[in-house]
């Protein structure tokens, strides 16, 4: 055999025990009459010694030795003389006495460490050396078991997993799809899924009643540290029930994963309305692990002298605790922040209250001390405290607003990664208006349920509709999110006729769908939870990127594989993509 034990498994037990090891070179030290190699497997690492009393034919194959050398050694458990308590092994080492190197390795292009000088392109390239590392690899076996106890706890509450098909009918549910061409169907092509959507629908009117995959879904989008172009869902479905046996059931799961794996009691999940997280928070995603809310002084700072207040439609502000004495600098480059155009405010006003209870703002010629105590009161300013105002556009300075509160919130160190608030955020829009194609689109999906009480706005007020929908957020990332969908089928037309859809373009699209409904559908709702953002967060990632054992960079593309490329016309002509040219001719 290789090996008798793996490089993380020995102690002070095996003292005096003969063993085989098998792994990796991690490195050799050689002083002298003594060298010493940390040999690597995905367990851990052992250290193997090779020094006087080692035979010259081994030890001379030691001297050969280099970084990721495979490599096999037999030898004698002993108990180190300078003990590592950094490394579960430290206590002990291996005496050599045979050596065998089973493949050598070229000199790696970055150090196989912890903390490697390696720059992310080029671990990308060689992410199989990159794998190697061990915040990477215990990154990936978090990942398994986070499926592990997925798969537990949702078999426990008797969930079916199923699999449902990659080649699917192109569908639009929002992003662009990816297509895959049809040789067999020439000029026809297949779209991959950017979700199970309709076919977990389809399994509630097969009367499966609970259903669940972890599942891969794609899309074709700008991507950032929280997007890939294929991710993995953690998807799922229940038939009779309503909203709130939805977030009862994936609490649990929720609170179920926390403790297996984190060992941490989750207990309140509050819920609130969209509306107030935007008004309060500026975000459908509000961090409210800190409070610093967004508050409404329009009302208090119109009809002053002002004009930049005087002309805005929405004048708001945020109260950042202990920030008096923020110098001039510090207030110029977060001015200078919120200017940027992922901000997109013009500028920022701000209010000082001192130690002493005193007021001072960059609009005192403008405003009376009593003007400005009536913000520090609306605000819950206190002495010590800094408060900073945007004006313009209501909707834009509410989400600038929440970015801003964000950066502060980082600047004061609130935003622990060891600290986790879950949220429901619920009653969302139905539909959201474009005003460059002047029609609505689905906040969701189209298969979203209104709210019962709101079904009669349909036809009077579509925009005022909220949906019966709900997201997980967690820390202020949406972890998950979900809906009560439309299972009655002339409420699902009225839907595809608010989006836009012409009767023919709704079968032509989503008939199967419609007529699945014709043979009694029953009332079903689901949920999928972002499983590669939510093993980020378990693991104390800000990108989702090495969640994933092989992701894409950027701009979407493999580097390692050097994909996506182009194919042979010879393939192209297969698939009806390009016509034979000799044949044109």
């Amino acid at each position: 055999m290789y090996r008798t034990h793996t490089c993380g498994e020995l102690r002070l037990d095996n003292q005096g025990s003969v063993v085989t090891l098998a792994g990796w070179v991690q490195r050799v030290r050689n002083l002298g009459g003594m060298t010493f190699v940390d040999l690597r497997d995905r367990y851990g690492i052992t250290q193997l010694v090779f020094d006087e009393k080692t035979e010259k034919a081994v030890a001379d194959k030691a001297g050969q030795l280099g970084r990721e050398y495979v490599i096999q050694a037999t030898g004698t458990v002993r108990e180190r003389s300078s003990k590592n308590k950094n490394i579960a092994t430290g206590e002990i080492e291996l005496e050599v006495s045979a050596l065998n190197i089973l493949n050598a390795a070229d000199t790696p292009p970055f150090t196989i460490e912890d903390e490697s000088d390696g720059g992310d392109e080029l671990r990308m390239k060689y992410r199989y050396l990159d794998l190697r590392r061990a915040p990477v690899r215990d990154t990936l076996i978090l990942r398994a078991k986070m499926a592990h106890v997925t798969r537990s706890y949702l078999n426990s509450q008797n969930f079916i997993e199923t699999e449902t098909p990659v080649l699917i009918k192109s569908t639009p549910e929002g992003a662009r799809d990816f297509v895959v061409p049809s040789r067999m169907n020439p000029g026809e092509f297949y779209a991959l899924p950017q979700s199970p959507q309709q076919l977990k629908q389809l399994l509630m009117v097969a009367g499966f009643d609970r259903y669940y995959q972890i599942v891969k879904c794609f899309r074709d989008e700008d991507l950032r540290a929280d997007r890939q172009p294929e991710f993995t869902q953690i998807d799922c479905e229940m038939s009779f029930v309503e909203q709130e046996d939805v977030l009862n059931m994936f609490e649990g799961l929720t609170k179920y994963m926390f403790k297996e794996i984190k060992g941490i009691e989750i207990t309140d999940f509050p819920r609130m309305p969209y509306s107030e997280a935007m008004e309060f928070y500026g975000s459908d995603k509000p961090d409210i692990r800190f409070e610093m809310k967004i508050k409404d002084l329009t009302a208090l700072a119109k009809g002053k002298d002002f004009s930049v207040f005087n002309d805005a439609e929405y004048i708001g502000g945020i109260c950042a605790t202990g920030c008096a004495e923020y110098t001039r600098k510090q207030l110029d480059a977060l001015t200078e922040w919120v200017k940027r155009p992922q901000i997109g405010a013009k500028g920022m006003v701000n209010v000082k209250v001192a130690a002493d209870g005193s007021i001072k703002s960059s609009v005192d010629k403008f405003y009376t001390p009593e003007d400005l105590q009536k913000w520090v009161d609306v605000l819950g300013a206190k002495p010590g405290d800094l408060i900073l105002i945007l004006s313009g556009p209501k909707e834009k300075m509410q989400k600038a607003l929440g970015e801003l509160r964000l950066e502060m919130a980082n600047q004061l160190g609130l935003r622990d990664k060891n600290v986790f608030q879950p949220l429901w955020v619920v009653d969302f829009p139905l539909l959201e208006w474009d005003e460059e194609t002047a029609r609505f689109y689905a906040m969701h999906h189209p298969f979203t349920a209104p709210k019962p009480e709101d079904i009669p706005l349909l036809e009077t007020n579509p925009g005022a509709v909220r949906a019966n929908a709900y997201d997980l957020v967690i820390n202020g990332v949406e972890i998950g999110g979900g809906s009560v969908r439309i299972f009655d089928k002339a409420l699902q037309a009225k839907m595809f006729g608010l989006l836009g859809f012409s009767p023919e373009q709704a079968e032509y699209q989503f008939g199967f769908l419609m007529n699945a409904f014709k043979f009694g559908a029953p009332p079903h709702a689901g949920i999928a939870f972002g499983f590669d953002r939510l093993t980020s967060m378990f693991a104390g990632l800000d990108s989702i990127r090495d969640t994933i054992a092989f992701p894409k960079n950027n701009s979407g593309r493999d580097v390692m594989m050097d994909s996506p490329s182009t194919i042979a016309d010879a393939q192209l002509e297969e698939l009806s993509l390009i016509v034979n040219v000799k044949e044109k001719k």
